[in-house]
């Protein structure tokens, strides 16, 4: 194992933080939260720009504008942008860190053309259809059903959670294509048009104020069998290679955002037992950290551990200790939104870490079926 990086390695360091510097002084101010287009149209402004640096895609394959770049050098990338405070992937999260990846592993050559290289350009915004009102966290439970009529499925159902309906352009959609099959086994996987008739969005508001979030309603929608990835019925296996991005590299700039909070929240920390639970909270990330390029070390030499799992769990729980210690903190700050350092918003942006992408009681039951050889 090897947890250093290489001399190319940071040599595409120093050249990735001039070119940030660079452009990040051309940005226009990032919209408001709830102006959706113009979210889109900034989200995706940054996305052209990076294609264009290349910088976007860079573990896809070149066929389709990516650059075939190691994990590390992926890794360093994340790290870099999120401590430049540059955009994140914002509305094609989607996209870029599920559905993309998701194509190149188990689509066909006529999916991978049509949609790649237009989601690494921003030019194809997605959207995710998979929890529903009585499935969130027992995924497999789904009930919104396509029947196959001809060169069709005909959907209908329901989905909560649809993170980005709003601006969606496309959205993966589970459903359930075989209702006699055992709940694992009659799930399909598609890409849905969102511009479909029988489509419905209706806008979530959170906690926090923030509308990313949708109900997703699917009345009798006729979506093209060109649209299934993998096999039909074989949709729980293609989910699971969904979660897997989900749950790996897509916390990689939240855990470093999450280390960057700790040095901003440490100058307002002046009680010795908040200090010795932000040393707690410290040591932990930076053990995820070291985890998270252990779990590249061994991708770049093909292979896959269960170190996805263990980060998702690790990161979302020690996530809630540095937000209930930032309460703490701050004291009387901590009712107000739009406090220092954004504290409060985070902490309220990052309670649902523990249910979002498989809640931490699931992660457990992976981790002690998968990687302790326990019995269900």
């Amino acid at each position: 194992m090897d947890l250093r990086y290489s001399a190319a390695d940071e040599l595409f360091r120093s050249e990735l933080r001039e070119w940030l510097a660079a452009e990040l002084a051309l940005l226009p101010p990032a919209p408001h939260r709830d102006d959706w287009l113009a979210r889109r149209s900034y989200d995706t402004d940054w996305q052209r720009r990076l294609f264009g640096a290349g910088y976007a895609g860079l573990s896809w394959p070149k066929a389709y504008g990516g650059q075939e770049a190691s994990p590390g050098r992926q890794l360093v990338f994340l790290e870099e942008t999120t401590r430049a405070r540059a955009p994140y992937v914002g509305v094609n999260f989607v996209g870029l860190l599920h559905a993309g990846p998701t194509i190149i592993a188990e689509g066909t050559d006529a999916q991978k053309s049509q949609h790649l290289a237009r989601i690494l350009r921003g030019e194809e915004v997605w959207c995710q259809g998979f929890s529903e009102p009585e499935a969130g966290s027992d995924l497999a439970s789904l009930r919104t059903r396509a029947v196959r009529d001809g060169d069709h499925y005909v959907v209908t159902g329901q989905k909560m959670w649809c993170s980005f309906g709003q601006v969606g352009d496309y959205g993966e959609l589970l459903v359930r294509t075989d209702p006699d099959a055992p709940k694992h086994k009659g799930i399909t996987w598609l890409m849905l048009p969102m511009d479909l008739p029988g489509i419905e969005v209706r806008p979530l508001r959170t906690v926090s104020g923030s509308s990313e979030f949708a109900e997703l309603f699917l009345d009798e929608v006729r979506v093209p069998v060109e649209c299934r990835v993998g096999e039909e019925n074989d949709g729980w296996r293609v989910t699971n290679v969904t979660l897997s991005f989900e749950r790996g590299t897509a916390f990689v700039s939240e855990l470093v955002d999450a280390m960057r909070l700790v040095e901003d929240l440490a100058p307002l920390v002046r009680d010795p037992g908040h200090r010795r639970e932000l040393g707690h909270v410290t040591a932990e990330l930076d053990g995820i950290w070291a985890l998270t390029k252990r779990n590249v070390t061994q991708a770049e030499r093909g292979v896959t551990g269960r170190g996805t799992f263990m980060i998702k769990l690790a990161y979302s729980e020690t996530r809630q200790k540095l937000g209930e210690l930032s309460m703490r903190v701050l004291d009387r700050e901590a009712l107000v939104i739009g406090g220092p350092g954004n504290f409060v918003e985070e902490r309220l942006r990052t309670l649902a870490l523990t249910i979002a992408a498989g809640t931490s009681q699931i992660q457990r039951n992976i981790l002690g079926e998968r990687l302790l050889g326990l019995p269900r």
